[in-house]
């Protein structure tokens, strides 16, 4: 037979999975779900209000202007520079927008390309759980091991001590994120500190996921690595623009993280993405020159969220209320003994409401018997869905 006419041979070129563990992600199973019962779906986390129309006109404008070609690897260089204003005069930190800010598409490729920049085989990665479901793909897709810490119900607060039971030799990065996704717990100046030691002591990388950085509620305070020197200096932070600004389809986020740092993370970005869409950046870099079209996301969310408390204060679920994010957890203990999937899926069948089951999130799947909700929706979704959680 004449190499010509060889048969090819498929089996020898069967892909591994390099992560045969992961399917759909329970967002998508339960916005199927949600589409195919015709349910509310409080499920996913994006607003289902309009961006501002300010922010859309400048889009416009910068692709009418001509800004359709590549943007700068690292990013537009007048977002860069409002981004380091921003940090500095929140935070107390300044970073060098030339050296240590990247444009990034999303957060979720930032945390992905930091990840991806430090990781090698072998090495430990601690992270919280509940987890944002991004957070293990990436650290085994290089090699590395999770180190799962379980926060307890109902308040999620850390355990310093069994995080410092939990590191050996082969631990390398410890990943926070604060506001924290899906339970809506802050990281308080004490655990700052804590981290900041524990990191200092053990010589550790660390990521802040800070995507809800402006959605804090009852006058706390976000703490950001970026107000603790040290640990800033060993820190990469994370953060989305399309959280902020209600148009999570547009995925534009950032990273920031000192010199060093950020070389290791450009050189992965630059083979990766790239840069990022470039009519949003010269959008984002002219619309963030006004402050307050970020420093007023902490009021407008905590409406929405005491107005949502308040709609379905008379149900059977128990509340904590969020302390950021626009997220909230129901538990459904005092109505339901049924795993917090199967009552979700329930909900979406026959209640006509899509929610999220937070044991996805955690370690071992323990079940809590909490749903999480979120409420960046306009009242009228509220209220729907309120008469709808009043009546289970």
């Amino acid at each position: 037979m004449t190499p010509e006419n060889k048969s090819f041979n498929y089996f020898k070129y069967m892909i591994r999975s390099k992560l045969p563990s992961v399917s759909s992600s329970i967002f998508s199973t339960m916005s199927a779900m949600a589409k195919t019962h015709n349910a509310i779906n409080l499920s996913q986390g994006f607003p289902n209000f309009k961006s501002d129309p300010v922010l859309v006109e400048l889009v416009a404008k910068a692709m009418k202007g001509g800004y359709n070609q590549y943007a700068p690897m690292a990013g537009d260089i007048k977002l860069r520079e409002e981004i380091s204003k921003k940090a500095e005069t929140l935070y107390g930190k300044k970073y060098n927008p030339n050296d240590e800010i990247t444009i990034t598409v999303g957060a979720s490729q930032a945390i992905f390309t930091a990840i991806a920049a430090v990781i090698n085989r072998g090495d430990e990665v601690v992270i919280f759980t509940p987890a944002y479901d991004c957070y293990e793909p990436a650290i085994h897709l290089f090699g590395g091991v999770s180190v799962p810490i379980q926060l307890k119900a109902p308040n999620y607060a850390p355990d310093w001590n069994k995080v410092s039971e939990k590191i050996t030799a082969k631990t390398k990065l410890i990943i926070i994120n604060t506001p924290h996704n899906p339970s809506g717990m802050l990281f308080s100046e004490s655990d700052m500190l804590q981290l900041q030691q524990i990191s200092e002591e053990h010589d550790l990388l660390v990521i802040s996921d800070e995507v809800y950085e402006h959605i804090i509620f009852d006058e706390e305070i976000h703490q950001s690595a970026a107000r603790f020197e040290a640990l800033s200096n060993r820190t990469f932070i994370t953060a989305s623009f399309g959280k902020t600004f209600h148009n999570t389809g547009w995925k534009v986020g950032y990273c920031l993280a000192p010199k060093n740092l950020m070389k290791e993370f450009q050189k992965v970005h630059q083979y990766n993405v790239f840069c990022v869409h470039h009519p949003v950046q010269k959008a984002l870099a002219t619309y963030i020159e006004e402050p307050q079209h970020y420093l007023q996301l902490s009021t407008f969310y905590q409406q929405k969220r005491d107005h949502f408390l308040n709609l379905i204060k008379d149900s059977r679920f128990k509340v904590v209320p969020s302390k950021g994010t626009y997220f909230q957890l129901l538990d459904f203990s005092g109505i339901s003994l049924e795993n917090d999937i199967a009552f979700a899926e329930r909900l979406t069948r026959d209640h006509k409401i899509a929610t999220i089951p937070t044991s996805v999130f955690n370690t071992g799947k323990e079940d809590f018997k909490q749903i999480r909700v979120c409420f960046a929706k306009t009242p009228n979704t509220l209220e729907a869905a309120a008469a709808i959680l009043k009546g289970i």
